[in-house]
């Protein structure tokens, strides 16, 4: 059990801090420094394709929740319902609601947003769609990277209270 635990805590923090730390980074510098750069931002999108950020980021997200869950499975002694409304338990469980949420708009809305934006790239006739998908993409963006921080938060005072 204890090798298990280490195991996973080391998963979920350092795929978390990933995970939270670079929607945070693409939410306050990248996109408004590409929307600033207007067409000339598509080469860098197309870069983050070549790369597969919208391939790897929904597995950093997804290893990160599967790992915590298997974590509070774990101190929770299987989701006790005395453990899950301590102080604690109700932190880690805002937090854990807050990365589902995350993760369920990364996948629904902002990964389908920026595959169009990245197939559209600098076409200048598909100029008036690609605006309101960057919209989409800044807005659902600015949301994810709050409630990332907000299960940042939650993980790290969790143990706390």
């Amino acid at each position: 059990m204890h090798t298990e635990l280490i195991a996973l805590r080391l998963v979920h923090i350092l795929l978390g801090v990933f995970w939270a730390g670079s929607l945070v980074f693409m939410a306050v510098f990248l996109e408004p420094s590409l929307r600033a750069a207007g067409p000339a931002g598509a080469p860098v999108m197309q870069q983050l394709a070549a790369r597969r950020l919208l391939q790897i980021m929904p597995v950093v997200a997804l290893v990160t929740i599967l790992s915590g869950l298997r974590l509070m499975a774990i101190m929770s002694n299987g989701f006790t319902g005395e453990w899950m409304r301590s102080r604690s338990g109700t932190a880690y469980s805002v937090g854990a609601a807050a990365a589902l949420l995350a993760f369920g708009m990364g996948i629904l809305v902002m990964r389908p947003t920026m595959k169009r934006l990245m197939l559209i790239g600098a076409d200048p006739a598909r100029a008036s769609e690609a605006q309101v998908l960057r919209l989409r993409s800044t807005r659902t963006g600015q949301i994810v990277a709050v409630l990332l921080t907000i299960t940042a938060a939650a993980m790290a005072i969790g143990r706390y209270l």
